[in-house]
């Protein structure tokens, strides 16, 4: 089932990306997800969104740790690249780093086994009433290797645009 965020986001789909229903996409658990129709190729590379408060003390990377455990649950997960991103990158959400991490995985679609690359970035935004408590946000590319040439800077072009609503 699709979930909503902790907090309110805003944030521009680069061209020749399309939103999706996360439950019909079979992406349960995630806010939002945006397809990129002219990779398909027996996967759609595709960007998803979620979120959840913490309370805890455990740091961007150790959240990042996380998700790599979950990963691995469904197969071989490798950590080709993790490093912190600072505010200069995702000047609109966070004050405080995020981190940035690659995994390369394997998986099956289908049935059939698949290998795909992952780009996550985790940012944290502190509760300016509760500092204990803050959302962190996943961003998630998902792509074939073959795929990614084509997908990776539309990425970081919708990172750089994502933003807290002032509202929230």
């Amino acid at each position: 089932m699709a979930t909503t965020l902790p907090v309110k986001i805003s944030f521009s789909l680069p061209d020749g990306w399309q939103s999706a229903p996360p439950d019909e996409v079979g992406a349960p658990g995630v806010a939002f997800v945006a397809l990129h129709p002219a990779s398909i190729d027996g996967f759609t590379a595709n960007i998803t969104i979620a979120g959840r408060m913490r309370n805890d003390g455990a740091t961007m990377r150790e959240i990042a740790d996380e998700s790599v455990q979950r990963l691995q649950q469904a197969g071989p997960v490798e950590v080709i690249k993790k490093q912190d991103v600072g505010t200069p990158d995702i000047p609109g959400l966070t004050d405080s780093p995020g981190v940035l991490q690659n995994l390369r995985l394997s998986t099956t679609l289908h049935g059939e086994p698949l290998e795909l690359v992952q780009s996550q970035v985790y940012l944290g935004l502190e509760d300016v009433v509760a500092p204990s408590q803050r959302a962190v946000i996943e961003l998630v590319l998902s792509a074939k290797p073959e795929q990614l040439a084509a997908v990776l800077d539309d990425f970081k072009e919708f990172v750089r645009s994502v933003r807290a609503d002032q509202g929230s």
